[in-house]
C-alpha cells in the first residue's frame, strides 16, 4: 500500500516585498501569467505528483486565496482527497503564528486527524515544476527523518540564500543562513546548494521538533532557522538535488527553472521568462499542466491592426489597433488605438486609452488609463503620481486607480 501523505502549504506571510501587490491580497493569491495565481504552481506539482490531501495554511488577507482556492481546487471527497483552506485558528492562544514553525504546531490538529506516514512542508509561493513524489521516494529510501529540496546555483550569488552544506551522500553536514562564504558542492566547487524551502518530514520525528521548538523560548520559530538544524545536528537530514528531479514534458531550457518571487523585479523578471518564442520557462508543458481557475470569457481579439508579439494574451482581451510586446495581460484587458505595451504585466480589467504607453511597468486590476498618459516613462513623474518604483526600475500602479492626464 502507498503511504499515507499529508501535504501542508505554507501561505500566510504578509509579501511585505511585493507591496503594493500584497496591499489587499496575500502573496499566495498574486495573479501571475494572466490566469494564474502563485499558489496554483505548488498546488499542481503536489497534484500532478499524485498527493491529493493537502491543508494550505492561511493568515494574512486571505480571503482571495480562500476563494480562489475554494472554487478552483475541487478533489474527489469520496476517495478522501481535499485541498482545504486552513485559516489561522488560534487553538494554543489568542496569537498570531509566530513564524511558520509555530503556524504548523497551532495546526497540529491536521496531522493528528490525518495520522500521515510523513508530512510535505512547501511554501507558496514559488514558480517551478517539481515531480514531489521522486523527493519522497528519496526520502523514505533513506531512512532518515527529513529531507530538504536544494537547487544548486553560482557559489558568488549564494550568500542571498539560505545554504545548505552537504557532503558526497548527500548528508546535510550544517544549514547555513545566508553565509558570507558559502560551502562549494562535493561534485562542484563552484556551485552551492540553496534551499528551496520546501520540506519532507517522517511524521514521528517532524512531531517532536515541532514540540522542541515550540518549547524554546528563544527559538524564532522558523522552519529553516530552526526546524531543519535541529534535524541536522542529530544526523537526520538530507538534501534532494532538483537537478534530479525529472518532469514529463519539460524542455532543455526550462528544466530545473525555480524562481522565488519575493521582490517587485523578481515577480516581473519571473513574468518576462514566459513571453519569448522558446520561454525561460513554459506554461504550455500539457503533460504537466498548471491548473487554475478558468474564467468564463471569449477568446482573445485582435481589430483594427492591433498587434502583439512575444506576449502572452488571456481570455477575453481585446488588442483594438494597439501594439503589445513582450507582456503578459490577463483577461479583460482593453488596449485602445494606437496605445503601446512594452515589457510590462496588465492584471485583469486594465483599460489603456489611445496613444497611452505602458513600459517595464505592473498595473494591478481594474487600473484605468485615460487618452495619451504616459506609465514607466518617467520615474520621477512617476513617483510624483503615487505609483511605486523598484530598485530595477519597474512602475507598480495600485488595484483600481484612474490615471488621468492631468496627474
Amino acid at each position: 500500500m502507498s503511504p499515507n501523505v499529508l501535504s501542508i502549504v505554507l501561505a500566510g506571510g504578509e509579501g511585505k516585498r511585493l507591496m503594493p501587490l500584497t496591499e489587499a491580497r496575500a502573496k499566495p493569491a498574486v495573479p501571475f501569467a494572466g490566469t494564474y495565481r502563485l499558489i496554483d504552481f505548488v498546488l499542481s506539482n503536489l497534484v500532478n505528483s499524485e498527493l491529493m490531501k493537502i491543508a494550505v495554511l492561511t493568515q494574512y488577507k486571505s480571503h482571495s486565496l480562500d476563494r480562489h482556492i475554494s472554487m478552483t481546487w475541487r478533489m474527489s471527497t469520496l476517495l478522501g482527497f481535499y485541498v482545504t483552506p486552513v485559516p489561522a485558528q488560534q487553538r494554543l492562544g489568542p496569537r498570531w503564528y509566530q513564524g511558520s514553525a509555530d503556524a504548523i504546531h497551532q495546526s497540529m490538529n491536521l496531522i493528528n486527524d490525518e495520522n500521515p506516514d510523513y508530512v510535505v512542508v512547501f511554501g507558496a509561493d514559488n514558480i517551478y515544476r517539481m515531480d514531489v513524489s521522486q523527493m519522497l521516494q528519496q526520502h523514505i529510501d533513506s531512512g532518515l527523518a527529513c529531507t530538504v529540496a536544494g537547487i544548486r546555483v553560482p557559489r558568488e550569488g549564494a550568500s542571498a540564500f539560505g545554504i545548505i552544506d552537504a557532503d558526497a551522500d548527500y548528508r546535510i553536514r550544517e544549514f547555513l543562513e545566508k553565509p558570507s562564504d558559502p560551502p562549494g558542492l562535493p561534485d562542484n566547487p563552484d556551485e552551492s546548494f540553496a534551499s528551496m524551502g520546501n520540506y519532507i518530514f517522517t511524521r514521528e520525528a517532524f512531531v517532536e521538533a515541532l514540540e522542541a521548538d515550540a518549547a524554546d523560548q528563544n527559538a524564532r520559530h522558523d522552519m529553516g532557522g530552526d526546524i531543519i538544524p535541529w534535524f541536522v545536528e542529530r544526523g537526520q537530514a538530507q538534501v534532494h538535488d532538483f537537478t534530479t528531479n525529472t518532469v514529463p514534458g519539460n524542455t532543455e531550457k526550462d528544466a530545473n527553472y525555480w524562481r522565488d518571487v519575493g521582490t517587485i523585479d523578481a515577480y516581473h523578471e519571473a513574468n518576462m521568462d514566459l513571453t519569448s518564442v522558446v520561454p525561460n520557462f513554459s506554461v504550455y508543458n500539457n503533460e504537466w499542466p498548471i491548473y487554475t481557475h478558468s474564467p468564463q470569457r471569449p477568446g482573445a481579439k485582435f481589430v483594427l491592426r492591433g498587434n502583439a508579439e512575444e506576449s502572452i494574451v488571456s481570455p477575453g482581451c481585446i488588442i483594438s489597433g494597439g501594439d503589445v510586446d513582450n507582456s503578459v495581460l490577463s483577461p479583460d484587458v482593453r488596449v485602445e488605438k494606437w496605445a503601446n505595451v512594452e515589457g510590462s504585466v496588465l492584471m485583469q480589467n486594465v483599460q489603456l486609452g489611445r496613444n497611452s504607453v505602458v513600459r517595464r511597468a505592473i498595473l494591478d486590476k481594474n487600473v484605468k488609463v485615460d487618452d495619451g498618459v504616459e506609465i514607466g516613462v518617467n520615474h520621477e513623474h512617476d513617483i510624483a503620481r503615487g505609483f511605486h518604483v523598484s530598485k530595477g526600475g519597474i512602475t507598480v500602479v495600485k488595484k483600481g486607480m484612474h490615471i488621468t492626464r492631468d496627474m
